[in-house]
């Protein structure tokens, strides 16, 4: 099975780039191994349906992102299929020009969505220019990659730490082209 890591979020506004820091972050800090599956790892940043050929190409996508819920507090984890997202759950108040939801729906209308599991958090500040993610964040971020290393040993990855690194480093990192 081709397997997709999909972060999403605009890097530029604190919070609201999880999706791409934790994409890399499971990237450089991890050597995932199958022998049955393949693994890519894609920043798509704020494409939206953009990605649309691209999801198309894979078997299965795991979604990193930004979230709201109901009910829900600032760094809280949500980890759901596409096929059933609670009621709670809306993908409402990132600066994405089209929300991730939007584009999987488009893709269901044609026919081509792979099966998509998510992972999101409850952000805090996602429409402040900055590159430093907040304390609450950085919490949440710690249970999203325990979630995923768990699903991936779900799907029968083996993994093995390549090196300690942090998500905030991961963000400076990322966000250094635009210093």
């Amino acid at each position: 099975m081709k397997i997709l890591i999909l972060g999403i979020g605009n890097v530029m506004f604190s919070d609201e780039g999880v999706g791409v820091h934790l994409c890399h972050l499971m990237e450089e800090k991890y050597e995932f191994s199958s022998e049955e599956h393949t693994l890519d790892f894609i920043d798509g940043g704020t494409l939206a349906e953009r990605l649309i050929p691209i999801i198309a190409e894979y078997d299965y996508v795991i979604v990193f992102d930004c979230v709201d819920a109901k009910g829900g507090e600032i760094g809280d984890v949500y980890f759901f299929d596409f096929e059933n997202v609670p009621d709670s759950i809306t993908f409402q108040g990132s600066v994405h020009e089209v929300e991730m939801l939007q584009t999987l729906s488009m893709m269901d209308m044609l026919g081509d969505r792979p099966p998509t599991k998510i992972i999101g958090i409850i952000p805090e500040v996602v429409s402040e220019t900055t590159l430093h993610l907040t304390d609450k964040l950085i919490a949440g971020t710690a249970i999203m990659e325990k979630v995923f290393l768990k699903h991936m040993d779900e799907l029968g990855f083996k993994y093995q730490l390549k090196q300690e690194i942090d998500i905030q480093s991961i963000a400076n990192k990322a966000c250094a082209q635009f210093a």
